[in-house]
């Protein structure tokens, strides 16, 4: 069974925390993993990212077949249960003019016999460590990955870069999204780090990776403390799956 710790935090720079998630105990029948980082005026972002995450859960808790799941089904069911949290976040929105233009990410994590199953939408991120092999599994749906993409930017310049906030896709945002999808082997020894991007504007990804290396017991709140350190530009939220 795949055991989980997550920290999450407001920053040093922001009022509300926007970010929300959830975690299954280890002893769940359905192990799955949460997180979105919600924007929008007057509290727009903080009722999208709940919203969504919520959504998500119930989508994948109701159509969860144990009868069925075989790797196209369960990829299906992470992303549809993003299609479903979109539907959810732009009705209410359209409903209530107080929530206009209120959005989030939503990443979706689901581990299932030795395999991660997740689904993807906007700049929070989802890394896997294996070994000494630190890698990002999903892409930033922003504005300066895009730049990277076509070679107008490093790296390192994106993590600088004025409009880096911007995002190209966001969850409730318009009536239809098509979330990113991707299965991946979660083997013994395996970690997962789900983060929002206020961990990954202000930390390398090779201080993260040490981070998680060297602390493995209390890596989210060493990571969430790190980027406080640096100025917490941002709320910080981190989930680390083992």
């Amino acid at each position: 069974m795949a055991k989980a710790f997550a920290t999450s935090d407001v920053g040093k720079a922001r009022e509300i925390n926007e970010d929300y998630f959830y975690i299954s105990y280890p002893d769940d029948k359905i192990q799955l993993f949460i997180l979105a980082d919600g924007m929008g005026g007057y509290n727009g972002g903080e009722i999208a990212s709940k919203m969504a995450v919520t959504a998500a859960k119930n989508y994948i808790m109701t159509n969860f077949d144990e009868n069925n799941t075989n790797k196209d089904v369960l990829l299906e069911l992470v992303k549809s249960s993003i299609r479903y949290a979109n539907m959810i976040v732009y009705e209410n929105a359209k409903e209530n003019t107080e929530l206009t233009n209120m959005g989030t990410t939503l990443d979706v994590c689901l581990i299932y016999q030795n395999k991660a199953f997740v689904a993807h939408i906007g700049d929070s991120r989802v890394y896997r460590l294996r070994n000494e092999f630190f890698r990002r599994l999903t892409k930033d749906h922003s504005y300066v990955q895009r730049l990277i993409d076509d070679g107008e930017l490093t790296k390192d310049e994106a993590m600088v870069h004025p409009k880096k906030n911007m995002l190209t896709k966001a969850l409730g945002c318009e009536g239809f999204i098509e979330p990113d999808g991707m299965v991946r082997g979660f083997l013994n020894g395996d970690c997962l780090l789900m983060c929002s991007d206020g961990l990954t504007n202000m930390i390398s990804e090779d201080e993260i990776k040490k981070i998680i290396q060297d602390n493995p017991a209390d890596a989210t709140k060493l990571l969430v403390q790190r980027a406080n350190d640096l100025g917490g530009l941002d709320n910080i939220t981190a989930i680390i799956i083992r």
